[in-house]
Protein backbone atom coordinates (compact mmCIF):
# COMPACT_ATOMS: atom_id res chain seq x y z
CA UNK A 1 0.00 0.00 0.00
CA UNK A 2 3.02 2.46 0.89
CA UNK A 3 4.28 1.83 -2.38
CA UNK A 4 0.97 2.70 -4.37
CA UNK A 5 1.07 5.88 -2.55
CA UNK A 6 4.41 6.77 -3.18
CA UNK A 7 4.09 6.61 -6.88
CA UNK A 8 0.83 8.48 -6.56
CA UNK A 9 3.09 11.09 -5.35
CA UNK A 10 5.61 10.73 -7.66
CA UNK A 11 3.26 11.01 -10.67
CA UNK A 12 1.57 13.92 -8.97
CA UNK A 13 4.89 15.80 -8.70
CA UNK A 14 5.76 15.18 -12.09
CA UNK A 15 2.66 16.74 -12.96
CA UNK A 16 3.05 19.93 -11.19
CA UNK A 17 6.39 20.23 -12.76
CA UNK A 18 5.53 19.54 -16.42
CA UNK A 19 3.41 22.34 -15.72
CA UNK A 20 5.58 24.79 -14.67
CA UNK A 21 7.68 24.19 -17.43
CA UNK A 22 4.57 24.81 -20.15
CA UNK A 23 3.87 28.27 -18.32
CA UNK A 24 7.27 28.88 -18.28
CA UNK A 25 8.01 28.71 -22.42
CA UNK A 26 8.96 32.19 -24.30
CA UNK A 27 5.86 33.95 -25.32
CA UNK A 28 3.24 32.30 -23.65
CA UNK A 29 4.02 33.37 -19.73
CA UNK A 30 4.23 36.94 -21.04
CA UNK A 31 1.10 36.98 -22.93
CA UNK A 32 -1.02 35.23 -19.89
CA UNK A 33 0.43 37.28 -17.82
CA UNK A 34 -0.65 40.50 -19.59
CA UNK A 35 -3.83 39.33 -20.50
CA UNK A 36 -5.01 37.98 -17.13
CA UNK A 37 -2.89 40.03 -15.14
CA UNK A 38 -1.33 36.90 -12.90
CA UNK A 39 1.34 38.34 -10.42
CA UNK A 40 4.92 37.52 -11.22
CA UNK A 41 6.98 34.63 -8.80
CA UNK A 42 9.46 35.34 -7.55
CA UNK A 43 11.97 31.81 -7.03
CA UNK A 44 14.07 32.16 -3.78
CA UNK A 45 17.36 33.56 -4.22
CA UNK A 46 16.63 35.96 -6.64
CA UNK A 47 15.61 39.55 -6.84
CA UNK A 48 12.43 41.23 -7.25
CA UNK A 49 11.72 42.51 -10.65
CA UNK A 50 11.88 46.36 -10.99
CA UNK A 51 9.19 48.40 -11.61
CA UNK A 52 8.05 49.98 -14.71
CA UNK A 53 8.50 53.20 -15.52
CA UNK A 54 6.04 55.00 -17.12
CA UNK A 55 5.86 58.19 -19.08
CA UNK A 56 3.45 60.89 -17.28
CA UNK A 57 0.73 61.39 -20.47
CA UNK A 58 -1.94 63.16 -18.67
CA UNK A 59 -3.10 66.37 -20.19
CA UNK A 60 -2.32 68.81 -17.10
CA UNK A 61 1.54 67.47 -17.82
CA UNK A 62 3.61 71.12 -19.02
CA UNK A 63 5.56 69.87 -22.29
CA UNK A 64 8.60 72.24 -23.36
CA UNK A 65 8.04 74.74 -26.14
CA UNK A 66 10.50 74.99 -29.23
CA UNK A 67 10.96 78.67 -29.80
CA UNK A 68 12.41 78.11 -33.05
CA UNK A 69 9.22 76.14 -34.59
CA UNK A 70 7.29 79.58 -33.70
CA UNK A 71 5.33 81.01 -36.97
CA UNK A 72 4.89 84.33 -37.47
CA UNK A 73 1.22 84.15 -36.96
CA UNK A 74 2.58 83.27 -33.04
CA UNK A 75 4.67 85.62 -32.44
CA UNK A 76 2.72 89.16 -30.88
CA UNK A 77 2.99 91.94 -33.23
CA UNK A 78 4.95 94.65 -31.71
CA UNK A 79 2.80 97.76 -31.27
CA UNK A 80 2.38 100.77 -33.39
CA UNK A 81 2.85 104.24 -32.61
CA UNK A 82 -0.21 106.14 -31.95
CA UNK A 83 -1.15 108.40 -34.68
CA UNK A 84 -0.32 112.08 -34.02
CA UNK A 85 -3.03 114.29 -33.31
CA UNK A 86 -3.24 118.17 -33.42
CA UNK A 87 -6.08 120.91 -33.22
CA UNK A 88 -3.90 122.51 -35.98
CA UNK A 89 -2.01 121.99 -38.72
CA UNK A 90 0.84 124.06 -37.14
CA UNK A 91 0.35 121.89 -34.48
CA UNK A 92 0.94 119.00 -36.90
CA UNK A 93 3.41 120.24 -38.45
CA UNK A 94 5.70 120.68 -34.95
CA UNK A 95 4.33 117.12 -33.46
CA UNK A 96 5.95 115.42 -36.62
CA UNK A 97 8.81 113.88 -35.81
CA UNK A 98 11.70 114.34 -38.54
CA UNK A 99 12.65 110.97 -39.22
CA UNK A 100 16.88 110.11 -38.88
CA UNK A 101 17.20 108.87 -42.46
CA UNK A 102 14.98 111.12 -45.11
CA UNK A 103 13.91 108.45 -47.70
CA UNK A 104 14.77 109.99 -51.26
CA UNK A 105 10.96 109.88 -52.62
CA UNK A 106 10.19 112.22 -49.29
CA UNK A 107 13.42 114.21 -49.78
CA UNK A 108 12.48 115.35 -53.58
CA UNK A 109 8.54 115.99 -51.85
CA UNK A 110 9.82 118.33 -49.45
CA UNK A 111 12.40 120.07 -51.59
CA UNK A 112 9.70 121.15 -53.56
CA UNK A 113 8.01 122.26 -50.75
CA UNK A 114 11.26 124.24 -49.42
CA UNK A 115 11.84 125.81 -53.04
CA UNK A 116 8.45 126.62 -54.06
CA UNK A 117 6.90 127.50 -50.74
CA UNK A 118 8.59 127.92 -48.07
CA UNK A 119 7.85 131.61 -48.06
CA UNK A 120 3.84 130.74 -48.33
CA UNK A 121 1.70 130.05 -45.08
CA UNK A 122 1.75 126.12 -43.68
CA UNK A 123 -1.73 125.25 -45.84
CA UNK A 124 -0.43 126.68 -49.11
CA UNK A 125 2.72 124.46 -48.39
CA UNK A 126 0.55 121.72 -47.97
CA UNK A 127 -1.60 122.20 -51.11
CA UNK A 128 1.96 122.17 -53.67
CA UNK A 129 3.27 119.01 -51.62
CA UNK A 130 -0.09 117.67 -52.91
CA UNK A 131 0.26 118.62 -56.24
CA UNK A 132 3.31 116.55 -56.84
CA UNK A 133 1.53 113.75 -55.34
CA UNK A 134 -1.36 114.15 -57.59
CA UNK A 135 0.95 114.13 -60.66
CA UNK A 136 2.75 111.32 -59.36
CA UNK A 137 -0.86 109.51 -59.21
CA UNK A 138 -2.13 110.92 -62.54
CA UNK A 139 -1.21 108.47 -64.84
CA UNK A 140 -0.35 112.05 -66.83
CA UNK A 141 3.30 112.18 -65.33
CA UNK A 142 6.05 110.54 -64.20
CA UNK A 143 4.90 108.07 -61.28
CA UNK A 144 7.31 108.60 -58.84
CA UNK A 145 7.76 111.67 -56.86
CA UNK A 146 10.78 112.16 -57.37
CA UNK A 147 10.13 111.93 -61.45
CA UNK A 148 7.61 114.71 -61.26
CA UNK A 149 9.98 116.89 -59.45
CA UNK A 150 13.15 116.18 -61.86
CA UNK A 151 10.67 116.34 -64.70
CA UNK A 152 12.31 119.08 -67.48
CA UNK A 153 10.54 122.10 -67.46
CA UNK A 154 8.05 121.39 -64.80
CA UNK A 155 9.82 123.28 -61.47
CA UNK A 156 12.57 126.38 -61.98
CA UNK A 157 14.28 126.02 -58.68
CA UNK A 158 15.74 122.54 -60.86
CA UNK A 159 18.68 122.96 -62.47
CA UNK A 160 20.72 121.06 -64.02
CA UNK A 161 18.53 117.58 -62.79
CA UNK A 162 19.57 118.63 -58.85
CA UNK A 163 18.45 120.83 -56.05
CA UNK A 164 19.83 123.55 -54.78
CA UNK A 165 21.61 123.89 -51.13
CA UNK A 166 19.15 123.92 -48.22
CA UNK A 167 20.33 127.31 -46.00
CA UNK A 168 17.32 127.33 -43.77
CA UNK A 169 17.61 124.71 -41.46
CA UNK A 170 14.10 125.42 -39.36
CA UNK A 171 12.16 126.40 -42.73
CA UNK A 172 13.49 122.60 -44.19
CA UNK A 173 12.89 120.88 -40.71
CA UNK A 174 9.02 122.38 -42.02
CA UNK A 175 8.94 121.29 -45.21
CA UNK A 176 9.87 117.99 -44.24
CA UNK A 177 7.03 117.38 -41.40
CA UNK A 178 4.55 119.01 -44.75
CA UNK A 179 6.10 116.40 -46.89
CA UNK A 180 5.43 113.96 -44.49
CA UNK A 181 1.62 115.33 -43.53
CA UNK A 182 0.69 114.89 -47.17
CA UNK A 183 2.15 111.60 -48.08
CA UNK A 184 0.06 110.21 -45.17
CA UNK A 185 -3.34 112.24 -45.84
CA UNK A 186 -3.36 113.61 -42.11
CA UNK A 187 -4.57 116.92 -42.99
CA UNK A 188 -6.94 118.64 -45.29
CA UNK A 189 -5.57 120.09 -48.40
CA UNK A 190 -7.38 122.99 -49.48
CA UNK A 191 -6.98 122.65 -53.30
CA UNK A 192 -8.12 119.21 -53.92
CA UNK A 193 -7.14 117.52 -57.31
CA UNK A 194 -4.82 119.82 -58.14
CA UNK A 195 -1.90 119.25 -61.05
CA UNK A 196 -1.16 122.83 -61.70
CA UNK A 197 -0.22 126.26 -59.84
CA UNK A 198 1.61 129.56 -60.09
CA UNK A 199 2.11 132.94 -58.32
CA UNK A 200 -0.61 135.01 -59.02
CA UNK A 201 1.58 138.06 -60.40
CA UNK A 202 1.66 135.95 -63.69
CA UNK A 203 -0.40 135.48 -65.99
CA UNK A 204 0.02 131.90 -68.31
CA UNK A 205 -2.96 131.78 -70.07
CA UNK A 206 -3.82 128.19 -68.86
CA UNK A 207 -7.02 126.86 -69.96
CA UNK A 208 -7.34 125.07 -67.01
CA UNK A 209 -9.96 124.62 -63.92
CA UNK A 210 -9.14 127.10 -61.15
CA UNK A 211 -9.50 125.11 -58.10
CA UNK A 212 -8.15 127.82 -55.30
CA UNK A 213 -6.12 130.28 -54.64
CA UNK A 214 -3.88 130.04 -51.14
CA UNK A 215 -1.92 133.18 -50.39
CA UNK A 216 0.39 134.13 -53.44
CA UNK A 217 -0.80 130.77 -55.61
CA UNK A 218 -3.15 129.94 -57.70
CA UNK A 219 -4.11 125.86 -58.24
CA UNK A 220 -5.63 124.22 -61.22
CA UNK A 221 -6.46 120.77 -62.90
Amino acid sequence: MSRILNVAGMAAVGMTAASMLLLAEPGFASDLAADANIPAIILPGTDAPAADETADLSTDAELPVDDSKKTEDDVAPEPKPAPVTADSLAELVAATPKPADIDPELRCLAGAVYFESRGESLPGQLAVAHVVINRAQSGRFPKSLCGVVHQKSQFSFVRGGKMPAVRNAAQWNNAVAIAQIARDGSWKNHAPGALFFHARYVSPGWRKTRIAQIDNHIFYR
